[in-house]
């Protein structure tokens, strides 16, 4: 455990040591309140809490967390330090666990400096704070699904940006699955089973509920699930890259 936390703060460091993660933070938090007050319309809603800000959140992540993951193994592979990293006492197992949790914390860091979002809905009126507490669990655990998918795909090659390009569309497809758009299209000819089990794959599905105040455990296992089966995938194809 104690590898585990030394790269952890390597890897969490190296974010504020280039502008990564002060960009990441500084657009994160300039498109939230954008799509809050304006896209979102949260005065015109005359209601007391934060759906406007979380109903966004599947879409900022689709492209945000792929920048951020795209350079976890990319930049190693590319810059040839994973021979360096896969010489050092620790496991792949426990450097691809590190370099997610670095990650994920940077995710965190900018969800908590949203919180004048929430001074501001209580200044406003009396809104649920359980319900908004909750909406930030779900939108954490989501951004960590996007997280693991997005290092996958960046452990598949040493270009970053083919890495964005694939994290992207991986993404989409968890994300749309649960879209009207979608269901409707399998509606016409598949049976209910079918499209219960198509949207059942759809982060929107999962995320809807809790950034509603709805903490069920199945969508606590789900998200738990996707990223648990995405850094093991990333995984195996660190391992096989190295026996090649």
């Amino acid at each position: 455990m104690s590898n585990i936390s030394i790269l952890f703060k390597r890897e969490f460091s190296s974010f504020f040591a280039t502008p990564v993660a002060y960009v990441f933070i500084g657009i994160f938090l300039v498109l939230s309140g954008v799509f809050t007050f304006f896209v979102g319309g949260f005065y015109e809603r005359g209601q007391a809490d934060l759906l406007p800000f979380f109903n966004f959140h599947p879409w900022l992540y689709l492209f945000l967390v792929p920048a951020i993951a795209m350079r976890s193994w990319s930049e190693e592979r590319k810059s040839g330090t994973i021979e360096l990293l896969m010489t050092l006492p620790i496991s792949t197992w426990q450097a691809m666990l590190a370099k997610h949790l670095a990650a994920w914390a940077v995710l965190g860091l900018s969800l908590l400096l949203t919180f004048p979002l929430w001074l501001t809905v209580n200044y406003l009126g009396n809104p649920d704070n359980g319900i908004i507490v909750a909406a930030y669990l779900g939108s954490w655990l989501m951004a960590g699904a996007f997280l693991s998918i997005g290092m996958c795909m960046s452990a598949l090659t040493k270009n970053q940006v083919v890495a964005f390009i694939l994290s992207v569309v991986v993404c989409f497809v968890f994300v749309v699955s649960g879209s009207n758009i979608v269901l409707d299209a399998f509606k016409s000819w598949a049976p209910s089973m079918v499209i219960d089990v198509v949207a059942s794959f759809s982060f929107l599905t999962h995320f809807e509920a809790m950034a509603k105040g709805v903490i069920a455990l199945d969508d606590l296992m789900y998200f738990l699930l996707v990223t648990t089966c995405w850094l093991f995938a990333g995984l195996v194809v660190i391992e096989q890259k190295k026996a090649d």
